[in-house]
């Protein structure tokens, strides 16, 4: 019999969209994994989702080792990470709001910093590091944005957009100095969640009524996809390079008909133009101040919203040879949880 240690899996945010999505893959397929947690970070939601896609059974989900451990610690790392590990650094902060800024700092950028600086000590098998699509430049010729266009304008960046840069600098840091590492920058993913954070808002947001669609476009995979890929490139020979992991271009509008007609309401019939949107993030940056709450739409997104972001996904196609689901089932799939959870109040 071998001596060779099996392989330990690790995964930094396991409680978000995407971490709960490649738990889920990683449970049906090995036996050793490691999930960090924040001490307040509740299991409630991705237990239920566990459920969901396994007929009750809490099989899977009890294959997990939930240890407490923070990125912003990196002793609880050193603690963690061993020889034979694979780690899946997914955690991150997603926010484009101006007093988020120091926290994307810390989590995007100093995290990712100790994620790497433990995962060279403890000398890991390989890291798959989940950058965004927010830290590659935009094709500026109406061409399809690929992996190698650069970020040359910082000036025009989102400070969360600069923050996945800067993580995923710390990477590249990491793999010029021995580190076995592959990234992956994921367009906006789509899947079952917490209806009150990340793109699952979208559905909660539809649901109540949403009125106005923009002119934009943007890129969308499902959760699982982004997860099985990311599970094939840590168990292949590619390592130092990037992929862009995006299943199709959709416009807001037909994403928000999709996801409406999915819920069996009213899909939303106005157009917000540049110079509604403008106004509306103006507006609702003011109310803030009053009403204390983050507002919805900001002067970031409310000019994504109305640009036209279209990707490739050439590369990881030719490297993988996947297969994407539609984005259109994805929403149905997705809906059909969200109704499920709503009979029970969410």
């Amino acid at each position: 019999m071998s001596n060779e240690k099996q392989k330990q899996i690790i995964v930094t945010g396991g409680t978000g969209l995407l971490g709960s999505h490649l738990l889920l893959e990683l449970s049906q397929k090995e036996n050793q994994i490691v999930a960090l947690k924040r001490s307040t970070s509740k299991l409630t939601t991705i237990e239920k989702l566990f459920r969901w896609h396994f007929n009750g059974s809490s099989k899977e989900f009890e294959k997990i080792n939930w240890v407490n451990g923070d990125i912003a610690d990196i002793d609880s790392l050193l603690e963690i990470f061993t020889e034979n590990s694979q780690v899946y650094h997914v955690a991150g902060k997603v926010s484009f709001q101006e007093k988020d800024k120091e926290q994307l700092v810390d989590i995007n950028i100093k995290g990712t910093c100790n994620v790497v600086n433990a995962a060279l000590e403890k000398k890991i098998q390989k890291l798959c590091h989940v950058s965004s699509i927010a830290a590659i430049g935009r094709s500026s010729n109406n061409t399809l944005t690929h992996e190698d266009i650069p970020l040359d304008n910082a000036s025009k960046v989102s400070a969360y957009g600069f923050s996945k840069y800067e993580g995923e600098r710390e990477v590249w840091r990491g793999i010029a100095e021995g580190l076995h590492a592959v990234i992956v920058n994921p367009t906006i993913i789509l899947g079952q969640g917490n209806w009150h954070d990340s793109s699952a808002r979208l559905f909660h947001q539809v649901y109540k009524g949403l009125k106005f669609y923009t002119n934009g476009t943007n890129g969308y995979v499902d959760a699982d996809d982004l997860a099985k890929i990311m599970i094939q490139l840590m168990n292949s020979e590619a390592e130092s390079q990037r992929f862009i992991i995006n299943a199709e271009n959709i416009s807001y509008q037909q994403l928000f008909t999709w996801i409406a007609e999915a819920l069996n309401i009213k899909p939303p019939k106005h157009l917000a133009g540049r110079l509604l949107s403008e106004i509306a993030w103006r507006v609702l940056k003011a109310l803030s101040i009053f009403t204390g709450k983050s507002p919805l739409i900001t002067k970031e997104t409310a000019h994504t919203a109305n640009s036209n972001y279209q990707y490739s996904n050439a590369k990881i196609i030719k490297e993988t040879g996947y297969h994407f689901k539609s984005i259109e089932e994805t929403i149905k799939e997705t809906a059909l949880y969200f109704l499920q959870d709503l009979k029970s109040g969410i």
